[in-house]
């Protein structure tokens, strides 16, 4: 489904036949070049995937000095605008246990963009959280999204996809069943099954 779909485009899982292009551009699948593939790509999955033991900053600075060959000064700095960014400085200093849902998913988006990354992968990043703490991650998103950050996004919310989506991917069982603008595929969908889900989701 979407979560799959997901890592075989960031090349976290290779398909089992056929081929993947990325801007006309094979992935290749032997491993080293899918190990270079993986660092240009940002991640975010529905579980926050933060270390426990290390504190918001240092969840952002480890990748960045272990994969991305950041000195520890570059990497502070880097990180510590990323945080801020998010509205998260005041929160450097604590580990994942004492933030909340919406703060936790914000480190984990600041740690997914702080190398500044080709394309950010988003796999319903705000599956797990309450509605206010939802809007906040939308709304970074949103930010992201109008500075023009490359985002591939598997979500539920019709209305936020609709809102910043250049093109929308309808997926059933595992198949594409309609691509299209949002305008062509939330106002005219031309699938029975797009047109039945959209009139149950977004009956309310």
């Amino acid at each position: 489904g979407k979560s799959t779909l997901l890592r075989l485009l960031g090349g976290l899982e290779v398909p089992d036949s056929g081929e993947i292009r990325i801007d006309q551009t094979l992935l290749d699948r032997r491993e080293d070049p899918l190990r270079s593939h993986r660092r240009r790509n940002g991640f975010l999955f529905q579980a926050f995937n933060l270390f426990p033991h290390l504190t918001a900053l240092e969840n952002l600075t480890l990748p960045l000095t272990e994969v991305h060959g950041k000195s520890i000064a570059e990497a502070n700095e880097i990180a510590r605008a990323c945080l801020d960014r998010f509205r998260l400085a005041d929160h450097a200093s604590k580990h994942p246990a004492m933030l909340s849902g919406g703060q936790q998913q914000r480190v984990a988006l600041a740690r997914a963009i702080a190398h500044r990354p080709k394309l950010l992968l988003l796999d319903e990043p705000t599956s797990a959280l309450d509605p206010e703490m939802t809007a906040e991650v939308l709304e970074v998103i949103e930010e992201l999204c109008r500075e023009g950050q490359e985002i591939i996004l598997s979500t539920h919310e019709m209305g936020f996809a609709r809102a910043v989506g250049d093109e929308i991917v309808f997926l059933a069982d595992g198949n594409v069943v309609e691509t299209g603008t949002p305008e062509a595929l939330f106002d005219a969908p031309n699938s029975e099954l797009v047109r039945s889900f959209l009139g149950r989701v977004m009956r309310y």
